[in-house]
């Protein structure tokens, strides 16, 4: 079969994107620093009724310098870094050990505002971590426990057994609190006429520098 025919390039070109109307973005009022500004625009998409906005793409390599992503929530905004959590034998566990640099990117596309998060990777105490596995549901803790992620399943049925057999435990060694330290926050704001505005923010020793981009 033609690849031609096979194409979704005319259904995708005929999709919507950045449909007005947009918040604007001034940058001469951002704040000095990113997580100010961070707060401000998830406080703007939490006050917009958005779904999940604290979802977020982690993005990490491999053991082979390949790019790995996938979707997870947010935990907290201490200063200039950003947390998360996961199982630290995962394979994103995995990876952030052998490689504790990641990227972030938070997209919000009801107000045409996306967010950008580069930089080293840090790791909470253990008391955090603990703290921050209790205060999962029961079945998220059952399955977090397990360090089952990503493994091979061999049916639905196999995963509802090994569920319906193990208690929620109350604690998780391997369960981690990551932090992405920001070393470069970028801020896009989208245009319907594509006057879109991009603001990066790059930590120089104790201080911000903020540099605006091409968009």
């Amino acid at each position: 079969m033609s690849l031609v025919t096979n194409s979704i390039r005319s259904t995708l070109r005929g999709l919507p994107s950045l449909a007005a109307p947009l918040p604007a973005f001034d940058t001469s009022q951002a704040p000095a620093n990113p997580a100010a500004l961070f707060q401000s625009w998830l406080e703007n998409a939490i006050d917009a009724g958005l779904r999940e906005p604290h979802a977020m793409t982690l993005s990490t390599v491999d053991a082979h310098g390949r790019p790995d992503a996938r979707t997870l929530i947010l935990k907290d905004l201490t200063g200039a870094v950003w947390w998360f959590a996961t199982h630290s034998l995962s394979p994103k566990g995995t990876q952030l050990t052998a490689t504790p640099y990641a990227a972030l990117t938070f997209y919000w596309p009801t107000l045409g505002r996306q967010i950008r998060v580069r930089g080293a990777v840090i790791t909470a105490s253990s008391a955090d971590s603990a703290r921050d596995f209790l205060e999962r549901s029961e079945s998220a803790r059952t399955v977090a426990a397990l360090g089952n992620q990503s493994k091979p399943l061999a049916n639905a049925e196999e995963r509802r057994t090994v569920l319906s057999r193990t208690e929620p435990p109350p604690e998780c060694p391997e369960w981690t609190l990551y932090g992405v330290v920001g070393q470069e926050v970028e801020f896009w704001q989208g245009d319907p006429g594509r006057d879109h505005t991009r603001l990066r923010y790059t930590s120089t020793d104790d201080e911000w520098e903020r540099t605006l981009l091409w968009p």
